[in-house]
């Protein structure tokens, strides 16, 4: 079993920055493709971006290309949300997963097989 928990969430300005953590247990992080979705009120759950389990390949919806950026450290059992440029609309709940590889397709959220709690981020205009 693996555990999950989310951490930096907050209130920010438009145009200001936030670094979301996510800490991971057990001993199998390093294997994981890890992935940060998010959800807005009265919308789906939707996907932000992903990291493979080198760190090698990374993946980014088109709302947040350019402005955001996922990482990880292996060391450390972490993956990494920096967020620049907020806007009100990357107003949602953002929660880390964790997918063990098996030839899905990283954005699908259907294919995670661990999520954290999640952590509220709000952007004011």
């Amino acid at each position: 079993q693996v555990q999950l928990v989310e951490s930096g969430g907050g209130l920010v300005q438009a145009g200001g920055s936030l670094r979301l953590s996510c800490a991971a247990s057990g001993r199998t992080f390093s294997t994981f493709v890890m992935g940060w979705f998010r959800q807005a009120p009265g919308k789906e759950r939707e996907f932000v971006a992903a990291i493979t389990p080198s760190g090698n390949s990374l993946t980014y919806a088109n709302s947040v290309k350019d402005r955001f950026t996922i990482s990880r450290s292996n060391a450390k059992n972490t993956v990494y949300l920096q967020m620049n440029s907020l806007k009100p609309e990357d107003t949602a709940v953002y929660y880390c997963a964790a997918l063990v590889p098996k030839g899905g397709v990283v954005s699908d959220r259907r294919g995670y097989d661990y999520w954290g709690q999640g952590t509220q981020v709000t952007v004011s205009s």
